[in-house]
């Protein structure tokens, strides 16, 4: 196993290849952010990680960036390499389905994503 310098990195992206986002293009899009990351030359700001499901199934292929503690629905390698060039920058809005506000994760009013299911029952 790899075990990597994270000293300067500026951000680090979760892609989730749980089974749902895996139908929808997941491997895709994890290998389209990683091709992105290798051409802009960020390597040393961004560190990426594959995960497994992060629970939002209907927003197939979710991608998650801290420390803004933005959630993205990634529908393609097109939208994929979009994330990564605007995440430097002010951080992309295109595809943000959650962003974190004073401390907590609120929806994007801009989202047409479901809201989904309380987790307190």
């Amino acid at each position: 196993m790899t075990t990597w310098d994270l000293v300067g990195m500026q951000h680090h992206i979760l892609l989730c290849n749980g089974s749902s986002c895996m139908k929808k293009g997941a491997e895709e899009v994890t290998l389209a952010v990683r091709d992105e990351i290798e051409k802009l030359g960020l390597d040393e700001q961004i560190h990426t990680t594959r995960t497994k499901c992060n629970g939002r199934c209907k927003d197939a292929c979710v991608v998650t960036a801290y420390p803004t503690g933005n959630w993205y629905n990634v529908p393609d390698e097109a939208a994929a390499r979009t994330v990564v060039q605007e995440l430097m920058q002010e951080g992309p809005k295109a595809h943000r389905v959650y962003t974190m506000q004073d401390g907590a994760i609120i929806r994007t009013e801009e989202t047409p994503a479901i809201k989904g299911i309380a987790k307190n029952k």
